[in-house]
């Protein structure tokens, strides 16, 4: 069973359900040949299901026509832990030697389409150099996010001293390749009201958890729920690509959910859950029993506290609705951004161009100051100030005026009074789990949920991912930390999936995430909570820079821009468990990527 779940009108629960052909039964088709609607009485009220047809993609890689074999370079071109980027005429490979042996992957990672040739190998995987994504060079499989998709395998020979790569055309030219899945069997038995692992959040942890199952061969039944009205889409281009209709944001088309058979309700809030009878309850009163839970519900934005906050024309990103009438009210307007929070100033860049006018108030002294340093936050201020963006820092936001009941003007504490068309609020989150508080689920003074480094809670079967938890960050000695990264996000709905069928799976991923603002990426892996100093390489006045964060004498993040693949070396490095001493950093000595220092 697989499909959308639309938002359901008072009375009745209208959910697309696709079966696979082969597993229709004459006794569901009506005297026309068509599907018929199925219709089960659910806490009393009648629920209809409609079944459409949706076509099973084949695989496309094993038409001999459609492969290609081309000599690529000489065996000794290439050293030990070399890779290169080699054409077969119809499309580009990355070749890669490793442990005298020849390796042929895809040579774009899948995320974004950064270039992996310029990535860093290390023991048997390629880190993108962009957003830290991980690929097995010996299979293409991807092992550390973002991205949904692996890289494809490509056939290599030795000929006569030279190497020689056999690959499929079309894998040559759209450079990835979905896991193979399993899919939902037995469909028409199913109770609609029950399913055995529902997915409460259709985020990047959801979404990763319900691939992972069925790529590990889970074909039961598998729902995924969301107050959103879209499937799981491209969070992190809310703000980094405001103008993004949802359809060009997709993490996935429908058509996947239906050929792989995952369910996803839209528009559906569950308001409690009931451990004891593993009950989901929604807020329209639908019930749903499950066998296995996971909680990826992830943050809500916090709203400012003063006069006039609800009036029109004032913006929380949350959705790409929000972020497209946020573009189109700016545009020539004048716009106020309060927090410069990675969100705020995101919008603060893409709008400045668009915008008359761009003004950003924020409570502290420099942007990003708790989690870039002081020194990073002014090289960041003093470009968005060479790009028009003015900043009211050290204030807070009193008043929100409004001219025949449109926002007009904001006042701030310090008196003043900036005109303002639109207001975006970016003042930060928190997590979206007030429907678990009499639930017996153990959440934490701040409302996190508490996981353990297999993502399962305090109650058994029920698992929790993303940016609603706090989990053990091996990387800290185990301290539990709050990590809302999107890669992050990915990884805990891996981990909940390979745990729900008792694999016994640990978290051990090293943070990594990147921000974008006027056409250039700060990077950042590791974490940096509680950092007592900032070692710099590099021109911060040109932003040609590498910072390394430290906690006494070890290394324990770094932030770069323009400095690829500094971070990604030190993600691999830190991911190796390897110690980076702060006398490391300081004198220059970069020995300690190669793992010559200590």
């Amino acid at each position: 069973m697989g499909g959308c779940f639309s938002k359901p009108k008072p009375v009745e629960v209208k959910i697309e359900v696709v079966i696979p052909e082969k597993e229709r039964s004459k006794e569901e088709m009506s005297p026309n040949g068509k599907a018929s609607p199925l219709i089960y009485k659910v806490n009393g009220t009648a629920r209809h299901y409609h079944l459409e047809e949706h076509p099973i993609a084949s695989n496309p890689y094993h038409n001999p026509k459609d492969m290609v074999e081309a000599s690529v370079c000489h065996v000794k071109d290439l050293e030990n832990g070399q890779m290169r980027e080699v054409d077969l005429g119809c499309g580009k490979a990355l070749l890669i030697k490793e442990s005298g042996e020849f390796h042929a992957v895809g040579h774009k990672c899948p995320h974004y389409g950064a270039p992996l040739v310029k990535g860093v190998l290390s023991k048997g995987r390629v880190r993108c150099p962009w957003h830290g994504a991980c690929f097995n060079i010996g299979t293409g499989d991807i092992e550390d996010f973002p991205g949904l998709d692996s890289l494809p395998r490509f056939q290599v020979k030795i000929e006569k001293e030279k190497v020689y790569i056999r690959a499929s055309k079309q894998a040559l030219q759209t450079q990835k390749r979905t896991k193979m899945m399993a899919k939902c069997i037995s469909l028409s038995n199913y109770n609609l009201s029950s399913t055995n692992v529902l997915i409460i959040g259709a985020g990047a942890a959801g979404l990763v958890c319900a691939e992972t199952l069925r790529q590990e061969g889970f074909s039961d039944r598998i729902v995924m729920c969301t107050m959103d009205r879209h499937l799981p889409y491209d969070r992190p281009k809310l703000s980094k690509s405001m103008d993004s209709h949802p359809e060009q944001i997709a993490l996935r088309p429908k058509e996947f959910f239906c050929t792989y058979d995952i369910e996803v309700l839209t528009e559906m809030q569950v308001a409690a859950v009931d451990i004891k009878s593993k009950i989901a309850v929604f807020k329209d009163g639908f019930k749903m029993e499950y066998n296995k839970l996971l909680i990826a519900t992830g943050n809500m934005p916090k709203a400012l506290s003063c006069k006039g906050k609800e009036m029109e024309n004032v913006f929380n990103i949350r959705t790409p609705e929000d972020a497209n009438r946020v573009v189109k009210l700016a545009t020539s307007k004048n716009v106020v951004i309060v927090g410069a929070s990675f969100l705020g100033m995101e919008v603060a860049a893409y709008l400045a161009e668009r915008a008359h006018s761009v003004s950003l108030v924020e409570l502290e002294e420099v942007p990003f100051k708790k989690f870039f340093g002081e020194r990073v936050g002014r090289a960041v201020m003093k470009m968005f100030e060479s790009n028009r963006v003015k900043f009211y820092m050290q204030t807070e936001v009193s008043e929100l005026r409004e001219q025949e009941g449109k926002l007009k003007e904001v006042v701030l504490k310090s008196g003043k009074v900036l005109r303002a068309d639109v207001c975006v609020v970016g003042v930060g989150a928190v997590p979206a789990t007030g429907f678990l508080k009499q639930s017996g689920i153990n959440i934490d003074s701040k409302g996190f949920i508490v996981v353990n480094k297999m993502m399962q809670t305090n109650i058994p079967g029920v698992f929790a991912a993303g940016d609603a938890v706090t989990f053990p960050l091996a990387l800290r000695n185990n301290k539990k930390v709050n990590v809302p990264h999107w890669q992050m996000a990915h990884m805990h709905g891996r981990i909940a999936a390979l745990n729900m069928l008792a694999h016994g799976t640990e978290i051990s991923t090293v943070p990594y995430l990147w921000t974008a603002m006027f056409g250039k990426s700060i990077r950042y892996a590791g974490h940096a909570e509680g950092f007592d100093d900032v070692v710099i390489q590099g021109d911060l006045d040109e932003l040609k820079f590498v910072a390394f964060y430290t906690k006494s004498d070890e290394v324990v993040a770094v932030a770069s821009m323009n400095y690829d693949p500094i971070v990604s070396k030190v993600a691999e490095v830190l991911a190796a468990g390897r110690t980076i001493r702060k006398r490391d950093v300081e004198t220059g000595d970069m020995s300690w990527l190669t793992g010559k220092g200590s």
